[in-house]
């Protein structure tokens, strides 16, 4: 009997495994005369905006600063764990403070010309190599 319960424990161990992360990450630049207000707002998040990303299945979010050449760039890196991204993505747009904490960091992001196309600040990464 015991050998009977050992491949059921098996796949009832599968099968409520936590699922891995989806992980992203964009670009953007970064207007010089706007970076040290971008760096004071990111010291001190709105706890609306800390409590919308986590609402929406976010972690692990970070971003960093680089320059290169003179001119300054956003590398943002997340890990989503709920089940629609794109749903939870249009969740936390709609949520006003969030969109009152876009008004202030967008005019301080220059969109790279693939998202200015598409009418966004932010650039897609692919994902090239990742150590687990």
């Amino acid at each position: 009997m015991k050998y009977c319960l050992i491949p059921l424990l098996a796949i009832l161990a599968v099968g409520c495994a936590t699922p891995q992360p989806k992980r992203y990450a964009w670009v953007t630049g970064l207007k010089p005369e706007k970076a040290e207000y971008y760096k004071q707002l990111h010291a001190n998040p709105w706890p609306g905006v800390n409590r919308m990303l986590k609402e929406v299945h976010i972690q692990n979010y970070s971003i960093y600063l680089k320059e290169i050449e003179g001119k300054l760039y956003l590398f943002s890196y997340l890990e989503y764990t709920g089940k629609d991204f794109e749903a939870d993505m249009k969740k936390m747009a709609a949520d006003p403070e969030t969109q009152r904490w876009w008004k202030e960091t967008d005019p301080c992001q220059i969109p790279l010309p693939d998202a200015a196309r598409q009418g966004k600040i932010w650039s897609d990464a692919i994902e090239v190599y990742h150590l687990k």
